[in-house]
């Protein structure tokens, strides 16, 4: 996805766009609120993070211009404000969700993927790779006409190699798919995982499309594929 995160504070600012580059989305920050809501209003972003308390313009007015605009980015909107009118306040301007600060780089990650899989579901759009299709509304997973059963730790690991279909991705952006909160998988755990996913979706007879990236992660394509 693209992401831009608008938050004055530089130190977390770039500690979350570094996160989000390594878990592989393109991130760009912005510390001020008018120039943040001139880039929001570009259209070519996926997804805007945006903290409450700005200068130029503070998170909520931003939010409410972008929708009186007409502009339906999904915004996750940050602030160190906990109270109950505060987090209705900044749903209601139009925010898909809210967190307070401090928070966990992995709920942060696992908020942007149900704000991403409620988006796609919104739009009634499904991923596809070659015959293996999943739709994210109903997380029903489909190689051609079979059902398949996933657990929600394979379900996740699929969903991310297939939202970056045809592109490696990361061992750590793996981890950080199927991370949070008081549960978390360790690195070297995540091949055991990835062997029962592909037993799944790879069974004996159907062409490949999950491949291992040795010393950098795995990726899905269709097998006719190439560099």
């Amino acid at each position: 996805m693209n992401i831009l995160v608008i938050e004055d504070d530089r130190r977390l600012a770039d500690l979350i766009a570094r996160r989000l580059r390594t878990a592989g989305h393109n991130t760009e920050t912005c510390d001020d609120g008018s120039a943040g809501l001139e880039r929001a209003s570009a259209g070519d972003l996926d997804l805007a993070i945006v903290d409450v308390m700005l200068p130029g313009m503070d998170g909520v007015s931003l939010t409410r211009t972008l929708r009186t605009r007409g502009v339906a980015i999904p915004i996750l909107m940050l602030t160190a404000c906990d109270s109950v009118p505060d987090i209705v306040r900044g749903l209601d301007v139009g925010a898909d969700d809210y967190m307070t600060k401090p928070f966990s780089f992995e709920e942060l990650m696992a908020r942007l993927r149900a704000i991403k899989r409620r988006t796609l579901a919104a739009q009634g759009t499904s991923l596809q790779v070659a015959d293996l299709t999943l739709d994210p509304a109903s997380r029903a997973v489909l190689r051609g006409e079979e059902r398949v059963s996933l657990s929600r730790t394979e379900y996740n690991l699929l969903e991310r190699l297939m939202y970056r279909a045809g592109k490696v991705v990361s061992r750590r952006s793996l981890i950080d798919s199927v991370s949070g909160g008081d549960r978390d998988i360790e690195e070297n755990t995540l091949d055991a995982f990835m062997r029962l996913l592909r037993n799944k979706i790879d069974p004996p007879g159907r062409p490949k499309l999950i491949h291992t990236v040795r010393g950098v992660g795995y990726m899905i394509r269709p097998v006719a594929w190439s560099r």
